[in-house]
């Protein structure tokens, strides 16, 4: 990303790609899969949108350290939390989505239909 930390508009948009799990580079060096940002009519940056297995794999890491322990670690209460934020934010909608948060949480894929289930009829 050389050329591009200083710019405000970067330092701006930053926390937001880092949450996605993107990449930012110059958008010189954007692929046609690459979303290009202008500000006030020049590009600025070049975001590269992961995969969507790899964002789920990112947003599991995320929750991870905002937990502080990994996510096996948590109580059945906060387990539930988090298959609520994994629902609301699409995870399950991604291929194995349900048996990678399942190994994430350290549950079996019952449970975590489970805990979809019960947000469902609460």
């Amino acid at each position: 990303m050389t050329g591009i930390g200083d710019d405000p508009f970067v330092t701006a948009v930053k926390p937001l790609v880092d949450a996605m799990g993107g990449e930012m580079l110059p958008p010189g060096e954007a692929g046609a899969d690459d979303v290009v940002l202008s500000w006030e009519g020049a590009d600025v940056v070049a975001v590269r949108l992961p995969q969507l297995a790899d964002s789920l794999d990112h947003i599991l890491a995320a929750l991870e350290r905002k937990r502080g322990r990994p996510l096996a670690d948590l109580d059945r209460k906060a387990k539930q939390e988090v298959v609520r934020i994994l629902e609301a934010r699409g995870a399950f909608s991604v291929r194995h989505g349900v048996e990678t948060v399942a190994s994430a949480l350290g549950v079996s894929r019952f449970t975590v239909y489970n805990y979809l289930n019960r947000e469902k009829g609460a």
